[in-house]
């Protein structure tokens, strides 16, 4: 298929739609943290929970899901998904207790478990070959400007009042509408019985390429959600007390890179095996936080944030792709929802573990021992990721 009639496809729109769902859960709040923290009256590293309990259900429900999606058709358990995120994440907007509102975002969490990976998993159906991992590229593109559009969004809304927000759920329901009776998509035919499936499905899981994609997967997502989107806000606040308008445009600028690399990712896939591309990511990641430490100005955040943006846009797409040709139809939604299943421990864990770092050592130590993760990560990915050709 033509670049061009590939990225006018219809179901390829349908699925961008899904996709700024998708991303919406956490960057469209992200930059009202401190102002929930100071008009809530809790810690900075308790506000991180908003994060945690969104993202814990997945790490249980994304592999569950991806069985249902194989077993069950992919809308069966899509369009569901949506319209619970929309009816729980709609309904944090008028919850002005904290508690109540971490109830919320766990049943919120519910609904999204499932929505990346089988998005993910419905462009693996629709496309083959080259324009697979273009498709990714496109698709990982339009998450690139949900990320510049929610935290900018988020962070103007949040001017008006810190549960403001949580009312962009609302569009999950034309989403929905959408993909029940617009969204053509191939739906896999699964004639083995449970134990079959499920003992096939982990036979094709269980080599070390697989496995180093889906620790790849978790790692961008610890380091994503735990520095960027939990603490650098807090960063930008304390070094050079910026508002909420100004913080949800730095981390917007990320989306510049990422529209980049990911708008690219053929091309470079050409030159560069997935191997290459990956672990060029994750030192790129490590050079942005240095970057960060280095510059003493806030507009030259600009640069590394980008920078951080662009490592995303070729780490994304390439470990995605690389997962859906590994994975034969009818096991696909089981192998990228359980991609969505380590994403989601790397959203879980992130906040987590650099809370943890928070407390220790305070601001500058999150930075430091992100380092050391990134340090850590390169190593193994070395060790596990096989050098790939150019995408089939």
């Amino acid at each position: 298929m033509e670049k061009q009639r590939l990225f006018l496809n219809k179901n390829l729109h349908i699925l961008f739609t899904v996709t700024l769902i998708a991303v919406m859960g956490v960057t469209s709040i992200a930059p009202a943290f401190p102002k929930i923290s100071r008009e809530l009256g809790i810690s900075s590293a308790r506000v991180g929970l908003l994060i945690t309990v969104f993202t814990f259900p997945g790490i249980f429900l994304s592999p569950v899901m991806g069985v249902m999606a194989d077993r069950l058709g992919r809308k069966t358990v899509l369009v569901p998904s949506l319209l619970l995120f929309g009816i729980a994440g709609t309904a944090c907007t008028f919850t002005h207790d904290f508690a109540g509102l971490l109830i919320l975002r766990f049943f919120q969490g519910i609904g999204a478990a499932s929505i990346a990976s089988l998005n993910q998993t419905i462009i693996g159906d629709v496309f083959t070959g080259k324009d697979r991992i273009q498709a990714m590229g496109y698709n990982a593109t339009v998450l690139s400007f949900g990320t510049a559009l929610y935290p900018a969004i988020g962070g103007a809304i949040a001017l008006l009042g810190w549960h403001y927000p949580f009312l962009l759920s609302l569009f999950a329901f034309p989403v929905a509408f959408l993909v029940a009776r617009t969204l053509e998509s191939p739906e896999p035919e699964n004639t083995q019985d449970v134990l079959d499936y499920l003992k096939s499905a982990l036979h094709h899981m269980r080599g070390a390429d697989v496995i180093g994609l889906y620790f790849a997967s978790s790692a961008t997502f610890i380091l994503l959600y735990g520095v960027l989107l939990s603490y650098f806000p807090f960063y930008l606040k304390s070094t050079y007390d910026a508002t909420s308008f100004s913080i949800g445009i730095i981390i917007s600028s990320a989306s510049i890179g990422t529209a980049l690399g990911s708008s690219n990712i053929r091309y470079l896939n050409k030159r560069f095996s997935i191997k290459q591309l990956i672990i060029t990511a994750f030192l790129l990641y490590g050079t942005a936080i240095v970057l960060t430490l280095v510059i003493k100005t806030l507009l030259l955040l600009l640069v590394p944030v980008m920078l951080y943006g662009f490592a995303n846009g070729i780490n994304m797409p390439a470990a995605q792709t690389a997962l859906s040709n590994s994975a034969p139809m009818e096991y696909r939604g089981a192998f990228m929802s359980l991609n969505g299943m380590v994403l989601r421990l790397g959203q879980t864990l992130g906040p987590v573990l650099t809370g943890l770092s928070f407390a220790l050592w305070g601001l500058p130590g999150v930075f430091y021992s992100a380092l050391i993760f990134i340090a850590c990560t390169i190593f193994i990915l070395a060790f596990l990721l096989k050098s790939r050709p150019e995408n089939p």
